[in-house]
């Protein structure tokens, strides 16, 4: 199942947009995001690519401050780029998101991670990275399946704006290292490969 998009009128405000994406019922197990003003529902990932998700996080886990937590289900909102996006991981902190309802700033994220599907890799190489880098979120790491010059992780930083300088890019099978606050490196070897 590919991605589908819902219409919606071009002239609601941010405010109605966030109101549509929260009141309305949306397939069990989707997932439903606003990708530059347009509302996107994805199908449920599949389980390599959750996989991934888990051993990148399982990693994290060993160098986060207790004050911070790893969401996998969290909503970013970037009302500036007209975004409410739901990244694959999340490192922010944990009070602040408790206290969220349906979803926090994005400049709460320290780090986010968007491993690509098949259907969609287009909106985590282009579209969710300029939203990230306008948000001002320090740390963005890509895990692209889908590549065209295969398997790649790539993490991105220094945001400018609403574009990311890339700071290293590893095959699957290297290593890519996470700078401080992390100082973390992941081994993309553990990743499974379609």
């Amino acid at each position: 199942m590919r991605a589908l998009t819902v219409s919606h009128d071009p002239e609601q405000s941010w405010d109605e947009l966030v109101r549509f994406w929260e009141e309305m019922e949306w397939p069990e197990g989707s997932k439903v995001e606003i990708i530059e003003g347009i509302v996107t529902v994805s199908p449920v990932p599949a389980s390599r690519h959750n996989v991934i998700a888990e051993r990148i996080q399982r990693r994290l886990y060993s160098v986060i401050r207790d004050d911070w937590g790893i969401f996998q289900t969290l909503a970013v909102a970037v009302p500036s780029r007209l975004g409410m996006l739901i990244p694959d991981l999340v490192v922010a902190p944990v009070q602040e998101c408790a206290d969220a309802d349906t979803h926090i700033p994005a400049a709460l994220a320290e780090l986010v991670v968007e491993v690509t599907s098949k259907s969609n890799a287009r909106h985590d190489r282009i579209s969710k990275p300029a939203a990230y880098a306008a948000a001002g979120i320090p740390l963005y790491l890509l895990v692209d399946r889908w590549a065209p010059e295969g398997p790649i992780a790539t993490l991105y930083g220094e945001p400018k704006g609403d574009v990311y300088r890339p700071l290293s890019t590893a095959k699957f099978g290297e290593a890519i290292k996470l700078p401080a606050p992390f100082d973390l490196v992941i081994d993309t070897s553990e990743f499974p490969v379609d």
